[in-house]
């Protein structure tokens, strides 16, 4: 790149001499188009081997569920849409039923709370042998009154006196920056619900009984939940401030668990569950949070011969933390985070994706740049993300894609 700063920049006088400024803003559109084509974006793994998606989609005796969970920012049912397609192409299920489900998610003890929207899609191969259902679950609802203090600071009456950009900063802000503080608050109860219950409605149902055009609340104890459970695959991908939701709504499942039927709870301690975390923030998010209840007892609840080994919650879950280092909200997971800070019942094993989903350019040799929004916003259209998902790695099925454009550093237990 040195090597074309000098020819740039005199090319970009003589047009500036001349008069001729398309000509220096084609040689600009020249030189990004160059760094565009080269592709040398990170994309670092450390962790121990996984399957993603695909081994679980041709099951005969259960279908493989995905649970979507957004993070800060207004979302309205359909945000995931793009992530969805690309996740079929991927996986090839070519075919889509004609019509979503939506249920409008409320809280057994107070049916006139609004929880948020779930959106179901249903994904097939073109034999109909493979499907795969997808829960998009939108929880904004719940903090949208609260962030109408700050609509007076979006109007004309204060937004003209900005200059463009920040005023669209500015109003990106205001949409995005208040869901973490009004997480802390006493929303976050409804917040968790609503993820319980989006749980509870994956667990529950097959694509035929699910409900439509209805507002309704599930149960954990009804007939069928504990069969479902031991046959069907589930995966849940989250989001920014979705992967603090995600842990902190299973660890509200684990402390309700010994309340549930037995047959419900043993089906639920076989099973395995990975969370694919994009723009991962639960190091941040978890400062000035207590401890969690039960934490630094990983062995005692999940290791076979350890002596609170009945009591675990979940098999084992993995995180999978898709983190880009450009993105400024997002964090890897330190080694000893999980064990001191999430709860030992959901029995963690923890891989790092250090992968950039955002563009680098170099800024005409004065640094190397990348759009930070775009950095943080970007995993759900990265295919090396798709495909980790989709496909894993270090097995039989792991996309070509990973293979030539991804490092793997493998870790094993001592």
């Amino acid at each position: 790149m040195k090597q074309l700063i000098k020819p740039l920049l005199l090319a970009l006088s003589i047009s500036h001499l001349s008069g001729c400024a398309s000509f220096g803003k084609s040689i600009v559109e020249t030189v990004l188009e160059k760094q565009r084509s080269e592709d040398t974006r990170v994309c670092e793994i450390w962790g121990k081997a996984f399957a993603g998606l695909a081994p679980h989609l041709d099951s005969r005796h259960g279908k493989m569920k995905v649970l979507m969970i957004h993070g800060v920012g207004d979302h309205l049912p359909g945000y995931a849409t793009e992530f969805l397609e690309k996740l079929g192409r991927e996986l090839n299920l070519p075919v889509m039923s004609s019509q979503q489900k939506n249920i409008t998610l409320t809280d057994r003890n107070d049916t006139r709370k609004n929880l948020g929207n779930l959106k179901i899609s249903r994904l097939l191969s073109k034999d109909r042998n493979k499907e795969l259902l997808f829960y998009e679950l939108t929880w904004s609802a719940i903090t949208a009154r609260q962030k109408e203090v700050l609509a007076y600071d979006n109007s004309g009456e204060y937004s003209f006196r900005r200059a463009a950009i920040n005023d669209m900063m500015k109003k990106f802000s205001n949409d995005t920056g208040p869901d973490p503080i009004i997480y802390l608050g006493e929303s976050r109860s409804d917040i968790l619900k609503s993820f319980t219950q989006s749980f509870c409605w994956m667990t529950k149902s097959r694509w035929d009984s699910l409900p439509t055009g209805i507002s309704a609340a599930c149960s954990f104890n009804d007939d069928g939940a504990a069969d479902n459970i031991r046959n069907d695959q589930y995966a849940i991908v989250s989001h920014s401030l979705g992967s603090r939701i995600t842990i902190d709504g299973m660890q509200r499942i684990a402390t309700i668990l010994p309340d549930r039927d037995a047959d419900f709870r043993e089906a639920l301690q076989n099973k395995e569950i990975p969370i694919y975390m994009m723009s991962n923030q639960l190091p941040m998010l978890q400062l000035g949070r207590k401890l969690p209840d039960i934490s630094d007892q990983k062995a005692a609840y999940c290791q076979t011969n350890g002596a609170k080994y009945p009591l675990r919650m979940l098999k084992k879950t993995p995180i999978i933390a898709f983190s880009d280092p450009n993105d400024l909200l997002s964090y890897a997971i330190p080694q000893g985070f999980t064990e001191k800070y999430m709860d030992s019942r959901l029995c963690i094993d923890v891989t790092n994706v250090n992968i950039n989903v955002a563009s680098i350019f170099d800024a005409f040799g004065l640094g190397k740049l990348a759009n930070p929004l775009s950095a943080h916003v970007g995993y759900g259209k990265d295919d090396r993300v798709i495909a980790l998902i989709a496909k894993g790695i270090g097995n039989v099925r792991t996309s070509k894609l990973i293979k030539e454009r991804c490092s793997w550093t493998e870790l094993v237990d001592d």
